[in-house]
């Protein structure tokens, strides 16, 4: 369109729409959308990318003016304001906004812009930044229900009306679809049909709150949200541990854990008062980033990536904004800064990452009783002793800290590119073990000494919270196993002399495994029967011997510990003119497979020289040495219990009681590892980082928030249970909007506003505003209840609306925005499966518990489909029929059933999932291998269930769609039966499917089986 033709044609539109023009122009709901469609991209609150230096988000801003110091507008006057002019100019050099973006202004917007100026071009505060105010529902003659006020109120302003309560079998269906994600059952669906009353339906909607499977339903949706995955993604893509966390989610929806403590717990649940072990396992929500462990990869920026995608996921997931715009810039639309952002990044900054050792219910009362059996123990010990004070005093004067002065090797590290892992050094002179882990490693620490005369080197091996189950190794138990201590020397003159190994005489340690003790199975070769490896005590790491090395596996509770190794050297290492030092601890005891942490290296050490005779290591652990080391009167009861569970096992006449006792702990479970956050106890220091590079840090910021959003409470500290707390403020603006607006969203496929994952000033304006504020105060004045949310709903007469449509519906409002009839759309990708498995009744119920492995195309985890090989290991039992939330869920090769249908990967937040329609998807239901074997469980189930084909056909059509088909359905069927069971016959093949199953697979797929209606 030329600029003389789109002037013509403005002035045309510009008189129709102003004779029309009846309603006064709202800033929020008319004037702000405009502006941030056209004008904020170039012209909003990122200074570092303005044009003109002219600001419109403000109305400070507009009447500056920008370079040319000429205002935007003149209030009261558009024909003369700048704006107008540059909207309808024909200069393609002036006219906004510019060609090259390839957007017009509308003459509709136009002339709202115009009489906005007109009315003085008043500014206002975003709605989304302004905390809810409950409305008084508006109650008419027809609406005793406060969402139906509100609904039939604005259908009344469109001239519209609601349509009639669905069928009963309709509704009952869609009920247990939207509450559990499973169909009811034909009796269940018969018993309602009886007796539809009000009291009934209100009776089924508690029985299906109540369920379990309603925590299945509503968690998959949050863990969307979270980013939830069971592996790490990225190229290697190996299998994680944080299923817990996915069971927790669950068991939060089941419990109706208040919203604000469920937020609470998953920011920060390890920093509340006497934290239990699930309000620890909660915070997996901020570590379900993607983990990257290429050989490449740098652990700090890494680490800052996972924050950033830990404040993309609490924007999107729980402020319902797009903060991750503020990572590199001011944000450009909404009024939040680059600083604001780094001050809230400050809240998250401050943790370790552990892989915690946790434990299941059962367990947890598997590890009561054993801790109880030996604290009776060791009390009847002490009962039949009662001189035992006495002697534990003794025994404590008679310990001596005969420790010789260590002199801590802070070498650095020289790097090995074909190893990959990074070791960082730490303040104490360790080094922790980070980012690629190889199965074999033999890193090499150079370092200079002078004026010692060595005579042994010690091996200190520590716990880190950012190891698994806090290490002290890297393997998935925390253990590692030392395959051999090497040292070599060089003289410092002579560059070019070659390194002379130094010879050890003895070692000793605090502890070390049996001789000969196999390897844990993890770490064996691909043929395992071949693998000659073994670990054992201390020796093993000075024999020479590659198939032998020292391991610290004392079973459960006691391997993840502090050890410690002592090398004595054959003959003394003369320094005292110089001596360069290079030391490789040698691990040689890893799996064949780097990519499923098939590792034993060490995770965190130090290493240590003496000039001392006849060192040993301490045999004391560290606990009891720290505890020694106090005066009585101020050791913790913690570590006076240490102290006598040590002493009793030196204690000769004690040994059947210490036998009985080593016993039981060998009872103790072994418990999961799952992912959790840790607080540091040196916080870190943030900075701003230009364009969001981790190394370019400019500005120091502390801890703060958003000044358009909810202050924070005065003296607050910079903790995540503070930030935690803020963002669950009952002044929150957008908290418990964005969640209801999610909430409304999973009911009628679209929400209040539709754009979920951004409801500031990018975002929809609300279809209904006064309601969604409504929901949102109700909601966090009724004590943030969840489950309250969805009782409101689904009792209302908008959710229980028939869905047909008619053509006047349609063209009125074709995506059923105003809500005058029920939602119709296809189940998500979950669902479809859960349905498949229900009706077929292969569904195995149980809730809870680890990933499962379906069959799957094994393509799919070999090269080239996957970078290495992924143990994809096919449930044999009825585990393969668990529920679709309980899939494993693989980043870089999504299970291809729920792929297809739109399921999420999990690499980033999604609040609101594509819906899409394509001829895969019925592909899928009517070939995958898990659709097949439904469809053989469903003919089965059909078959043992009427007298006579008809019946059969019958009671299958109901167990699909919780309707009776109507005879032209049967007839198409019974067709489908009899040219099919010819068509067998036939082909006389053993393998051929038979002609029930194919009608059982026509079934699966209707389009009435996978649709809520």
């Amino acid at each position: 369109m030329t600029f003389t033709t789109r002037s013509i044609v403005y002035s045309i539109s510009l008189l129709l729409i102003a004779r029309s023009h009846a309603e006064n122009v709202d800033y929020n709901r008319d004037i702000q959308p405009i502006l941030s469609e056209y004008c904020f991209h170039c012209h909003g609150n990122d200074d570092g990318s303005r044009k003109g230096k002219l600001r419109l988000d403000s109305r400070e801003g507009a009447l500056k003016g920008g370079k040319s110091e000429e205002a935007a507008f003149f209030a009261g006057n558009p024909e003369k304001s700048a704006i107008i002019a540059r909207i309808i100019t024909e200069d393609s050099d002036e006219v906004m906004p510019p060609p090259k973006e390839k957007k017009t202004v509308k003459p509709a917007e136009l002339e709202k812009l115009r009489q906005w100026i007109k009315d003085g071009a008043p500014y206002a505060t975003h709605w989304a930044f302004k905390p809810p105010e409950k409305p008084a529902p508006p109650f008419g003659a027809k609406s005793s229900h406060p969402v139906d006020a509100f609904i039939e109120a604005r259908l009344k302003h469109e001239g519209l009306v609601m349509s009639p309560a669905a069928a009963p079998e309709k509704l009952i269906r869609r009920l247990h679809l939207d509450l559990t994600g499973l169909p009811p059952s034909p009796d269940e669906v018969d018993a309602f049909v009886k007796d539809h009353t009000p009291q009934a339906y209100s009776a089924i909607v508690e029985k299906l709150l109540a369920s379990p499977h309603y925590g299945e339903r509503w968690g998959r949706q949050w863990l969307d949200a979270a980013r939830y995955a069971d592996s790490n993604g990225y190229e290697k893509d190996p299998p994680r541990y944080i299923w817990f966390y996915r069971d927790w989610v669950i068991n939060a929806f089941n419990r109706d854990l208040p919203y604000d403590k469920f937020i609470i717990e998953q920011i920060a649940g390890d920093l509340l008062p006497n934290s239990t072990q699930d309000q620890i396992v909660a915070t997996g929500f901020l570590r379900n980033s993607m983990v990257n462990e290429e050989g490449g990869a740098n652990p700090e920026q890494f680490r800052m990536e996972s924050i950033f995608d830990r404040m993309d996921a609490i924007g999107k997931s729980v402020l319902g904004l797009s903060i991750n715009c503020c990572q590199c810039h001011n944000h450009k639309y909404d009024p939040i800064t680059q600083q604001e952002y780094y001050q809230m990044f400050a809240f998250l900054n401050n943790d370790n990452e552990p892989w915690r050792t946790v434990y299941t219910s059962t367990e947890m009362q598997q590890r009561a009783q054993v801790v109880q059996r030996i604290a009776e123990l060791e009390a009847k010990l002490k009962h039949e002793s009662l001189a035992w004070e006495a002697r534990l005093t003794a025994w404590e004067q008679s310990v001596t800290n005969d420790q010789p002065e260590w002199h801590v090797l802070q070498a650095p590290f020289i790097d090995d590119s074909t190893e990959g892992q990074k070791f960082l050094l730490q303040p104490d002179g360790s080094f922790l073990a980070q980012s690629y882990a190889p199965t074999k490693s033999m890193p090499t620490f150079e370092i200079e000494v002078k004026d010692a005369t060595i005579t042994a080197f010690r091996l200190e091996l520590l716990n880190d919270s950012n190891l698994p189950a806090y290490g002290p190794g890297r393997s998935q138990k925390g253990v590692c196993a030392l395959t051999e201590f090497v040292v070599r020397t060089k003289p410092l003159d002579d560059p070019k002399a070659k390194a002379q190994p130094v010879k050890f005489a003895s070692a000793t340690a605090d502890v070390g495994e049996e001789e000969n003790t196999p390897l844990v199975a993890y770490a064996r070769n691909k043929e395992s029967e071949k693998d000659k490896r073994v670990t054992g005590p201390v020796s093993y790491a000075i024999d020479g011997k590659d198939d032998t090395a020292w391991g610290i596996d004392a079973g459960p509770v006691h391997r993840n510990q502090p050890r410690k190794a002592v090398f004595i050297c054959e003959k003394p290492v003369d320094a005292t003119k110089g001596l360069k030092l290079l030391i490789s601890p040698k691990m040689n005891h890893g799996g064949w497979n780097s990519d499923d942490l098939q590792t034993m290296n060490l995770g965190r050490f130090r290493i240590s020289y003496t000039t001392a005779e006849d060192a040993k290591a301490d045999p004391l652990p560290k606990d009891v040495r720290d505890a020694l080391n106090l005066p009585r009167e101020k050791r913790t009861a913690e570590q006076n219990a240490a102290m006598f569970s040590y002493w009793r096992t030196t204690v000769p006449e004690w040994k059947a009681v210490n036998d009985e006792i080593a016993s039981a702990w060998r009872q103790h479970p072994e418990g999961t590892t799952t992912l959790v956050l840790d607080k540091r106890d040196e916080p870190r220091m943030t900075s701003v980082l230009k364009r969001g590079d981790f190394l370019s840090p400019a500005d120091k910021v502390s801890a703060g928030v958003p000044a358009v959003l909810n202050p924070l409470p005065k003296n607050s500290d910079g903790s995540r249970l503070t930030f935690a707390k803020w963002l669950v403020d009952r002044k929150s603006p957008t908290t418990a909007r964005a969640f209801v607006n999610r909430i409304w969203q999973s009911y009628f496929g679209t929400g209040l506003t539709a754009t979920p994952e951004d409801i500031g000033t990018q975002g929809e304006t609300p279809s209904h505003p006064e309601l969604l504020d409504w929901l949102a105060c109700e909601f966090m004045d009724g004590g943030w209840s969840v489950k309250s949310v969805h009782r409101l709903i689904v009792t209302s007469a908008t959710y229980q609306q028939d869905s047909r449509l008619t053509p006047e519906k349609l063209a009125r409002d074709p995506f059923n925005r105003l809500l005058a009839r029920g939602p119709r759309f296809r189940v998500e990708g979950e669902v479809v499966r859960d349905v498949q498995l229900a009706v077929s009744g292969l569904l195995n119920p149980t809730v809870g518990g680890r990933a499962v492995m379906p069959p799957a195309p094994a393509y799919l985890f070999e090269k080239p489909a996957s970078y290495a090989p992924f143990p994809w290991k096919v449930d044999e039992d009825n585990n393969q029929f668990r529920r679709a939330v309980y899939v494993l869920r693989r980043r870089s090769t999504p299970y291809p059933f729920l792929s297809a249908f739109d399921a999420p990967t999990g690499e980033t937040s999604c609040v609101r999932r594509t819906k899409s329609n394509t001829p895969m998807q019925a592909l899928m239901t009517l070939n995958e291998t898990m659709s097949m074997m439904a469809a053989k469980a469903l003919a089965e189930r059909m078959r043992q269930h009427g007298a006579d084909d008809a019946a059969r056909i019958a009671y299958g059509f109901k167990l699909c769609t919780s309707r009776e088909p109507i005879a032209r359905e049967v007839k198409a069927l019974l067709n489908l039966l009899q040219r099919q069971g010819t068509r067998t016959v036939a082909a006389k093949n053993p393998d051929s499917v038979d002609a029930l199953t194919v009608v059982a697979r026509v079934l699966l797929n209707l389009d009435e089986t996978i649709t809520k209606e």
